[in-house]
């Protein structure tokens, strides 16, 4: 046991190195838990630039022509133009 003393003090040693390494502030766990946490807000970042994209897109519409406030208002509030017949199917629940 005698002779084991200086191998066990630098397993010992070594252990004491690699700890924060690892587990400490700023170890590997913790890149690694931040790398994921990054991943994760860019994938929200890209969903929510699509949706940005698609209701500017839809803005612009809205604010140079009539069209699509046509649109809306037909599809939305079941609105109809004087002198059109509203028509509505009913969905059958048979599979």
């Amino acid at each position: 046991m005698v002779r084991h003393w200086p191998t066990l003090l630098l397993v010992a040693l070594i252990a004491a190195l690699q700890y924060p390494l690892w587990l400490g502030k700023g170890g590997w766990l913790q890149a690694w838990e931040a790398e994921r946490a990054l991943e994760a807000q860019r994938t929200l970042n890209t969903r929510l630039e699509a949706r940005n994209v698609a209701l500017e897109a839809d803005v612009k519409d809205l604010k140079t022509g009539f069209d699509a406030v046509e649109e809306r208002a037909r599809i939305e509030l079941g609105l109809v133009k004087p002198g059109e017949a509203f028509v509505q199917v009913p969905r059958s629940n048979k599979p």
